[in-house]
C-alpha cells in the first residue's frame, strides 16, 4: 500500500507542476500532506514536517548565504572577466551562446556546489538569451545537465556518499570513472551544439547594434532592483515563444531592428559580443575594482575551505557573506541595499527548500521511500544478479530523481551492493554505477539548487522538467554505456 501511495504521490506532483495546475511550492506542501492522510498517518504529519525541515535547514541556510555571497561577488565585478570572455566567444550566434552556457556551467561546477554554478551561469548568460530571443529552458537544461555530470567530483557529494555507504575510498570510485564521465561531459557539449543549431535555425544569427546611445542590458544582481531589465518587448522569454527574428528581424533596445542572418545582414556583428552587448553593466555603482584581488582571494579561500571541509558549508558561506559585505560595502545603507537587492532570490529559494522539506519528510516518515526501494530491488530478476552493476546504473536514474541522494546512497545502494556481492560483483563496480544518474538528479524537484536555477532564469519548473528530463536521461545512458565499454562498470 505504501509503495503504491509513494509512486502515486510522486506522479501526482510531477503531473500537476508540468501541466501548471499548481505552483511548485503549493504542490510540494499540499500533495504530500494529502497522501499522508491517505496513508492513515495524518496525525503524525507535524512530526514528519518538522523532521524534514530540521534535515533541510542547513541546506536552506547554505543557499541563503551563498546567494548573498555570490550576489555580492557579481555586484563588485569578480566574474566580469569570465563573462566578457564568454560573450566574446558567443558574439551573437545562438549556437555559440548555448555551447558557451555548457562550458561555463562545467567550469564553475568545479567548486562542487550546484547553487553557485547556477547563480554565476544565469547571471552571465540570461541577458544574452533575452536579447537574442533564445529559449530560456535551453539555458537551464544545458546548465543543469552539465552540472549533473560534474557533480560526481569527490567533493560534490554523491561520490563521498557512495564511499561512506560502502566503506570504500572515494578516489578508488572516482578516478577509474573519469573516462566515462569525460564522455558524458562531451555528450553535453554535443547536445549544446545541437540545441544551439536548432536555436540558430529558429531565430537566425543576429547582429547586435552598437553605439554610444545604446543602454547596456543589466542583470538582476547588478541593478539592486530585484528584477532584470529586458531590452525590447519583442524578445521571446520561454521555450516555444515566438520572436520577431522569425520574420526577419528581432527588436533592439530602442525599437531598432536587429537584422537576422536571413535578411541579408552580416552573420555576426564583429565585436558585438564584446562591445555591442554587455551582460553585466560595466558602469554599475557597485563595482569595486580596487578590491578585485581581495575578493578573488576570499573566494578561492572559501572554496578551498569547503573542499577541505574545514567547517560546515553553511558556516563558511555565512562567514564569507558577512566578510564580503563588510569589506566591499563598509557603510550600513550600502550593505542593506545589497541584501535587499538579493532578497527576492533568497526568499524564493529558501521558501522552496522548506516546502520540499514537507515532501521529503512525508516520504521518509511514512516509510514510503523504504517500501518503494524494497519493491524495486525485489523486482530485479534473479538472472540479473551477475549484471548488478548495470542494474544499479539503470536504477540510479529514477531513484536519484525521485529520492534524495542521502536516501539512495545510504538506503538503497548497500542493498544493491549486497545483492551484487552474492553474484561476485565488486562493490567498487556498484559504487561507480551508482554515479550514473547524477545528470538527471540535478533536475529533481528534491534538489534545492534547481530552484536557484529556474528562479533566477524566470523559468517555470514544469517547463524546465519537461524539456530537460529526456536530455539528462540520455546523458546518463551515455555515461553508463561508456563505463561498460571501458570496463569500468
Amino acid at each position: 500500500m505504501l509503495t503504491f501511495l509513494g509512486f502515486a504521490m510522486i506522479a501526482t506532483f510531477l503531473v500537476l507542476i508540468m501541466l501548471k495546475k499548481m505552483s511548485p511550492i503549493a504542490a510540494l506542501v499540499l500533495i504530500p500532506a494529502l497522501f499522508c492522510v491517505f496513508a492513515g498517518k495524518g496525525a503524525h504529519l507535524g512530526d514528519y514536517v518538522i523532521d524534514g525541515v530540521g534535515k533541510l535547514a542547513p541546506t536552506a541556510a547554505m543557499l541563503m548565504f551563498a546567494i548573498v555571497y555570490f550576489g555580492v561577488m557579481i555586484d563588485v565585478g569578480l566574474f566580469d572577466p569570465i563573462v566578457k570572455g564568454i560573450l566574446r566567444f558567443c558574439k551573437a550566434d545562438p549556437m555559440r551562446v548555448v555551447v558557451g552556457t555548457a562550458v561555463l556551467a562545467a567550469i564553475v561546477s568545479l567548486d562542487g556546489d550546484g547553487s553557485t554554478t547556477f547563480m554565476i551561469t544565469v547571471s552571465a548568460m540570461y541577458p544574452l538569451y533575452k536579447r537574442l530571443g533564445l529559449s530560456l529552458v535551453v539555458m537551464t537544461g544545458v546548465a543543469a545537465t552539465a552540472n549533473g555530470v560534474m557533480n560526481t567530483l569527490p567533493w560534490g557529494g554523491p561520490t563521498a556518499r557512495a564511499a561512506t555507504a560502502l566503506k570504500l575510498d572515494a578516489a578508488d570510485i572516482f578516478v577509474p570513472m573519469i573516462p566515462a564521465l569525460a564522455v558524458g561531459l562531451l555528450s553535453v557539449f554535443v547536445l549544446a551544439y545541437v540545441l544551439g543549431l536548432r536555436e540558430r535555425r529558429r531565430v537566425g544569427t543576429l547582429v547586435l547594434p552598437s553605439g554610444d546611445d545604446e543602454e547596456p542590458e543589466l542583470v538582476t544582481v547588478g541593478t539592486g532592483t530585484g528584477a532584470a531589465t529586458a531590452a525590447g518587448d519583442g524578445v521571446a522569454t520561454a521555450a516555444g515563444a515566438g520572436t520577431a527574428a522569425g520574420s526577419g528581424s528581432a527588436e533592439g533596445p530602442a525599437g531598432t531592428a536587429v537584422p537576422a542572418a536571413g535578411s541579408g545582414a552580416p552573420a555576426s556583428g564583429g565585436d558585438a559580443g564584446e562591445e555591442g552587448f554587455q551582460g553585466l553593466d560595466p558602469q554599475r555603482a557597485t563595482l569595486r575594482p580596487r578590491l578585485y584581488w581581495f575578493n578573488a582571494g576570499l573566494t578561492v579561500a572559501l572554496l578551498t575551505a569547503m573542499i577541505m571541509e574545514l567547517l560546515p558549508i553553511p558556516v563558511l558561506f555565512l562567514l564569507g557573506a558577512a566578510l564580503a559585505l563588510t569589506v566591499n560595502f563598509p557603510h550600513m545603507p550600502d550593505q542593506k541595499a545589497r541584501i535587499a537587492a538579493h532578497a527576492d532570490n533568497v526568499l524564493n529559494v529558501a521558501g522552496m527548500v522548506f516546502a520540499a522539506a514537507v515532501f521529503t519528510g512525508v516520504l521518509s516518515g511514512t516509510g514510503m521511500v523504504k517500501h518503494m526501494a524494497d519493491w524495486l530491488v525485489g523486482a530485479i530478476p534473479e538472472g540479473m544478479g551477475p549484471h548488478m552493476a548495470l542494474v544499479t546504473g539503470l536504477l540510479s536514474l529514477p531513484l536519484t530523481y525521485f529520492m534524495s541522494n542521502d536516501g539512495f546512497y545510504f538506503g538503497v545502494l548497500p542493498v544493491l551492493a549486497e545483492a551484487g556481492a552474492a553474484h561476485g560483483v565488486s562493490p567498487l563496480e556498484i559504487a561507480r554505477a551508482s554515479l550514473v544518474g547524477q545528470a538527471l538528479h540535478m533536475s529533481s524537484p528534491l534538489v534545492p539548487a534547481v530552484y536557484v536555477l529556474v528562479g533566477m532564469a524566470k523559468v517555470e519548473f514544469g517547463d524546465h522538467t519537461r524539456f530537460t528530463v529526456k536530455w539528462a536521461a540520455l546523458t546518463c545512458l551515455v555515461v553508463l554505456a561508456a563505463g561498460m565499454v571501458f570496463g569500468i562498470i
